[in-house]
C-alpha cells in the first residue's frame, strides 16, 4: 500500500508535528510506501537539524526513521517554505521541494490512501 500523508503542524506543537512521521514510520515498518508532504508550518521540520530538536510528549521522534527510509519520499511545499522566509539550502538534503501537483500525483495512484495531519 502507498500512504500519502499531508502534515501542517510545526515545531510550536512538537507532538502534533511528529504524528505524521510516527504514522509514516509505522507504515514503512510494515513494508508500505510513504509520500509525506510538509505544508504550512510543517516545513520547519525539514530544516536541517530541526527535527532532532522536536520532542513530542509521549511518542518518540520518528523523523530520521522516515527521512532515511528508501521507501519514503519527503516533500516540502515550496510556496510554504518561501512564505516563511526559508530557502532550499536550509533543508535536510533528503527532502525534496514540491507542491500540490506532487501531492496530487501521489494521491491519485491506484494503491494510495491519503492521511491528513
Amino acid at each position: 500500500m502507498h500512504f500519502v500523508i499531508s502534515a501542517t503542524y510545526g515545531p510550536t506543537d512538537p507532538t502534533r508535528a511528529m504524528l505524521p512521521f510516527i504514522f509514516a514510520a509505522t507504515a514503512l515498518q510494515d513494508g508500505d510506501k510513504v509520500t509525506l508532504m510538509l505544508f504550512a508550518d510543517a516545513v520547519f521540520s525539514a530544516v536541517d537539524g530541526a527535527a532532532a530538536t522536536l520532542v513530542p510528549v509521549g511518542p518518540p521522534n520518528k523523523y530520521e526513521d522516515v527521512a532515511a527510509h528508501p521507501n519514503a519520499t519527503v516533500f516540502v511545499c515550496k510556496p510554504c517554505l518561501e512564505a516563511r522566509g526559508l530557502t532550499a539550502v536550509s533543508l535536510d538534503k533528503r527532502a525534496k521541494l514540491g507542491g500540490m501537483n506532487d501531492f496530487h500525483a501521489a494521491a491519485k495512484q491506484p494503491d494510495a490512501k491519503v492521511v491528513n495531519f
